[in-house]
């Protein structure tokens, strides 16, 4: 243990404890931080001391001994210091977001991107485009470091190769996109990664609840509609992505073997039933879909639902049985405390719940208790991007090395 491989790890994990413990409770004295760690004072003394000199945690301030020794100097997070961005891919448009450690919003955009079915590279030209506007409000701010980009993308991610490996509603099949990004930003200075955009809206609206003081279930289930129909499964407050990314990919749960056929090569996904083109098909709108697009298709649902137009809640109520049958799929695999709906579901849950509730009374008349919660997500359309900030925040938090020290020779600007 004494290799300096080890000594390099240790340290980054004892580093990592005294960002996280700073970030959560500070501003807070080096004896309140080591306590809480269970490192020696000496220890986070100088720890403390190489997160100063990054620019991560200033000291602000302090507070009494409560006897004769000298008062004790409060720490705090900064967190303009790092800013990641995020960009969300959607069937017509482009949503990115740059924002710092506390979610303070540096910059925010929305384009269409007009990306031609099959074909990855004009929107990895688009995404190349975007990510070169948002780099530049980043550089531009005073000490801020660019930590990360990351891409959320519908379909599954191989964790390793940052690879699509298929995009159905983009008529994509195995796609390195980093990499086709990556060609046109020779230049870009930071880890970009590719990452599933229901994992990570998953992974921020189950964090959301803890933000919000709620009690956690050590597993939860994530079932979203918008581009596509989606989901994450979360274990013990991480993304539990499976072998080749597809676990929580409840779109493609078959729920009728004679159902239509499926992109997927599968029939009667849930897709098929509450994706946005079945959806509004069956709601009497595939014309203004074709015409318009799906995005005023929905918005026209939402319209009718809120009209009382029956053709509109007889499709939602047919969309709700189909969301408990996968919630009672995903139950019978998983065992989830907590089944979140996002995106749309989340919108038109009043509409859903009829549905929902009438397929899952047989198992509750029998076993209630093992029954999961299910909860409208909190965090709206922003869910995918403030999920993969996250995984940019927890990066930073987990190797605060990657921050490199300020320059204390040049003025601030």
């Amino acid at each position: 243990m004494n290799t300096p491989t080890d000594t390099a790890a240790v340290r980054r994990h004892n580093v990592a404890l005294v960002l996280r413990e700073i970030a959560a409770h500070g501003p807070c004295a080096r004896t309140e931080v080591a306590a809480a760690t269970g490192l020696v004072h000496a220890s986070v003394t100088a720890l403390a001391a190489d997160l100063i000199g990054r620019g991560l945690v200033a000291e602000v301030g302090s507070m009494s001994s409560g006897g004769r020794g000298r008062p004790r100097r409060l720490l705090r997070l900064v967190p303009g210091r790092v800013v990641a961005i995020a960009l969300q891919v959607t069937l017509e448009r482009v949503e990115v977001m740059a924002a710092d450690l506390a979610g303070a919003v540096a910059h925010r955009a929305s384009v269409p991107h007009r990306a031609p079915f099959g074909d990855p590279e004009p929107l990895a030209e688009v995404l190349a485009r975007e990510i070169e506007r948002a780099e530049a409000v980043v550089r531009a701010r005073p000490d801020a470091h660019l930590a990360r980009v990351v891409i959320a993308m519908a379909g599954p991610v191989t964790g390793a190769g940052h690879t699509v490996a298929a995009a159905i509603d983009f008529g994509w099949s195995r796609t390195d996109l980093r990499a086709l990004v990556l060609a046109h930003l020779p230049d870009l200075a930071c880890p970009l990664d590719v990452v599933n955009d229901a994992n990570v809206a998953a992974l921020a609206e189950y964090h959301a609840r803890a933000d919000r003081g709620g009690e956690l279930p050590c597993a939860a289930a994530y079932i979203k509609a918008d581009t596509g129909v989606g989901g994450g499964l979360v274990v013990d407050g991480r993304m539990h992505t499976g072998t080749h990314g597809m676990a929580g990919e409840v779109g493609h749960i078959p729920l009728a073997f004679d159902g239509p056929d499926c992109p997927c090569g599968a029939r009667g996904c849930l897709a098929m039933y509450v994706g946005p083109e079945p959806l509004t098909a069956a709601a009497g709108l595939a014309d203004l879909a074709a015409r318009d697009g799906v995005d005023a298709a929905l918005a026209e649902l939402d319209r009718r639902l809120r009209a009382g137009d029956p053709r509109a809640t007889d499709a939602l109520a047919v969309a709700g049985r189909s969301v408990g049958a996968a919630v009672l799929a995903i139950s019978g695999l998983v065992d989830p405390g907590e089944v979140i709906l996002g995106g749309y579901l989340a919108t038109w849950v009043a509409w859903l719940t009829p549905g929902i509730d009438a397929v899952l009374a047989g198992r509750r008349a029998v076993a209630p208790h093992l029954e999961p919660t299910i909860a409208q997500g909190i965090l709206g359309p922003d869910a995918t991007l403030h999920g993969a900030l996250r995984t940019s925040r927890e990066a930073t938090l987990d190797d605060a090395a990657t921050v490199p020290p300020l320059d204390r020779t040049t003025p601030p600007a």
